[in-house]
């Protein structure tokens, strides 16, 4: 009776095929050619073992061309003493072959991730030898790629030779990760510990970058973040969501904290519900350890992965990714240092036009406002010479640094460049705004930007009004102008008289921009938003308080929508800008309105301290004093 295996089928013998295949490592040499192409497995599935090999027996090589994406360890075929034998040839650039790139000792392909397996599938880029690492072959003769799925599935499928080194340290990953024993053309087997990536630590700059990205993330979203301090300080971020998904290119350690709190469930996705889908991982043995025969995580070939098409099919998908600098009309440099090769383009443009096109999402920029300690700028006027864009500024939507997060999307170029200028770290703001009225994109009218420190972070408010609408309360923008003259527009006459009987009918951009322009030491602007469907946000009420210097009593206004009267708003522009100005020293708050606007004089009353009341017979002047009073409630 024949024997059956697991599955019902007959055994295959393929362990006497296997066994025909294994070679040791210095049989490597024997299966390479001078002028073979030889692809090199990616980040920490680099087969080390297989290199030392290839590289300490090249005596009989000659012009090898070496490619890779990025890799984690010793690159020794970059050496000069080789550069007879092998040239580099990078899709990606790593730490261990930049300086030789950009010495013209190897090279550089610029191209998206998605479209690599499709240079060696069509034979554009052929693959004459694949060097990968593998697990050891499962009982029906299947290796698996593990945490380097990424492009090596289609190297191996497409070249002519694939040696792969067998080790039993790397991870069996699930998904469309496998390759049978019979598509090996050798076999090293040799155990080596996984190379690791461990994470760095977190710093006050990337922490704040995070906190603003958490910020627009929404409960049960998508996510895809790299790896780095940045991507990390998000994960930390958000610690606090529900039902988080993960579709991304990698991931690394934070994704095992964010599961282990119930945080990443993925029961929302709108693709592969409940799995943590990925291209590779790379990070310490923790990650290793959780992603091993775990149906939670499937690994899959990155011209999957990566295809925007399928990440648009994701809801609310957030992609967050990296920038060197951005110029101040949105184009973003990812993979140079002026003419200096730096990285690569990777998967940036990949997920930024993905989550663009997926349904509420979220394609975000991420960059520290400096560089070198604080002496470069990263938002620059113009990109430096021989900068490459990899975001074109028609792609970019929200970009964030440490001092906040701005959506670019559908904005003018002025209004670009004042949000980005915002963004910028306060000692480079008044050389950007120079520069920005230089190259025409703010015209000669436009007030300079006089907050020049980071409002408190409890400057920003999220409530759900009466109404069940969340409305979020934040400093004002210069680049609010245009939504503010919309809501202005949108007022009933009612309304307009309430506040003044002598009140203008129209909103002018130059009063608009003196609304907006403050210094937070002594003056606050507060906008009230609402998210509208579009992903637009709508303005709905503005406070603001101007300090007199001479007395020490700042002026209140408060002004809201017809359809957000009556809803508490008003109280939580209240709370929000009496507690900044106590903070910053103001003796209390006065405000003139017209006589029979009761709602103005409850709301002064409602902050819980006794207030003045005088009137001119045509208007009434309300004043409160904080001094040592308390207030009961709101502030």
């Amino acid at each position: 009776m024949q024997r059956l295996g697991l599955a019902g089928q007959p055994q295959r013998q393929w362990r006497e095929r296997f066994e025909k295949k294994r070679v040791t490592a210095a049989q490597v040499k024997d299966l390479v050619r001078p002028g073979d192409r030889i692809f090199i497995a990616s980040n920490c599935g680099v087969p080390e073992t297989l290199i030392k090999a290839l590289v300490e027996s090249s005596d009989d090589l000659a012009d090898c061309e070496i490619i890779s994406l990025l890799t984690r360890g010793e690159a020794p075929y970059v050496d000069q003493r080789f550069h007879d034998r092998f040239r580099h040839n990078a899709f990606f650039i790593g730490a261990n072959v930049r300086d030789a790139v950009n010495a013209g000792h190897a090279d550089y392909t610029p191209v998206f991730l998605s479209e690599v397996p499709g240079l060696f599938k069509s034979g554009k880029v052929p693959i004459d030898v694949a060097m990968i690492m593998v697990s050891p072959p499962d009982q029906h003769g299947f290796c698996s790629l593990g945490i380097a799925v990424d492009v090596s599935m289609a190297a191996a499928a497409s070249a002519k030779k694939v040696i792969a080194q067998v080790n039993p340290a790397m991870p069996r990953t699930h998904g469309d990760s496998c390759i049978h024993i019979d598509q090996l053309t050798a076999a090293v087997e040799h155990e080596s510990p996984m190379l690791e990536f461990p994470p760095g630590e977190l710093d006050d700059v990337s922490l704040a970058i995070g906190r603003h990205v958490a910020s627009i993330v929404p409960d049960g979203a998508t996510i895809q973040a790299g790896i780095g301090k940045i991507p990390d300080s998000v994960m930390a971020a958000l610690a606090g969501k529900k039902d988080l998904g993960v579709h991304t290119e990698m991931f690394s350690d934070g994704v095992v904290d964010l599961v282990d709190a119930g945080v990443i469930t993925g029961r929302r996705k709108t693709l592969h519900a409940g799995k943590i889908v990925a291209s590779f991982a790379m990070g310490t043995n923790k990650l290793y350890q959780f992603v091993h025969d775990n149906p939670l995580c499937e690994f899959h070939p990155t011209e999957y992965v990566n295809d925007p098409f399928l990440i648009s099919q994701h809801d609310n998908m957030v992609a967050v990714n990296a920038a060197i600098e951005i110029d101040l009309t949105g184009q973003v440099c990812s993979d140079s240092i002026g003419t200096r090769f730096f990285s690569g383009i990777g998967g940036q443009v990949d997920f930024i036009r993905g989550a663009a096109r997926s349904r509420n999402g979220r394609p975000i920029i991420c960059l520290p406002s400096t560089a070198a300690d604080g002496q470069v700028s990263r938002i620059v006027s113009f990109l430096k010479p021989g900068a490459g864009v990899v975001t074109s500024r028609g792609d970019v939507h929200f970009v964030a640094t440490e001092w906040g997060i701005v959506d670019l999307h559908g904005r003018t170029a002025r209004e670009r460049a004042l949000a980005l200028i915002q963004l910028a770290h306060p000692d480079y703001r008044k050389e950007l705004f120079n520069a920005a009225k230089l190259r025409g994109l703010l015209d000669q009218g436009q007030p300079e930007p006089r907050d020049n420190e980071l409002p408190a972070t409890d400057l920003e408010l999220r409530q759900t009004l009466a109404n069940e609408v969340e409305v979020h309360i934040r400093p004002a923008q210069l680049t609010d102008e245009r939504a503010l003259q919309e809501m202005w527009y949108d007022l009933t006459e009612n309304t307009v008289l309430r506040m003044s009987p002598t009140e203008h009918k129209t909103l002018p951009r130059q009063r608009v921009r003196e609304m907006l322009t403050f210094d937070a030491r002594r003056d606050l602007a507060l906008v009230a938003t609402v998210l509208l469907e579009t992903g637009r946000e709508r303005i709905v009420g503005i406070g603001r308080y101007a300090t007199d210097r001479s007395t020490g009593y700042a002026e209140l206004g408060i002004l809201l929508h017809d359809d957000f009267q009556g809803l508490g708003l008003g109280k939580a522009f209240m709370a929000v800008l009496a507690r900044h100005a106590r903070r910053q020293g103001v003796r209390g708050l006065t405000g003139a309105v017209a006589i029979g606007n009761y709602s103005a004089l409850e709301l002064f009353q409602s902050y819980g301290v006794p207030i003045e009341v005088t009137s001119d017979g045509t208007m009434l002047q309300l004043k409160l004093t904080f001094g040592e009073h308390l207030p009961q409630s709101g502030g």
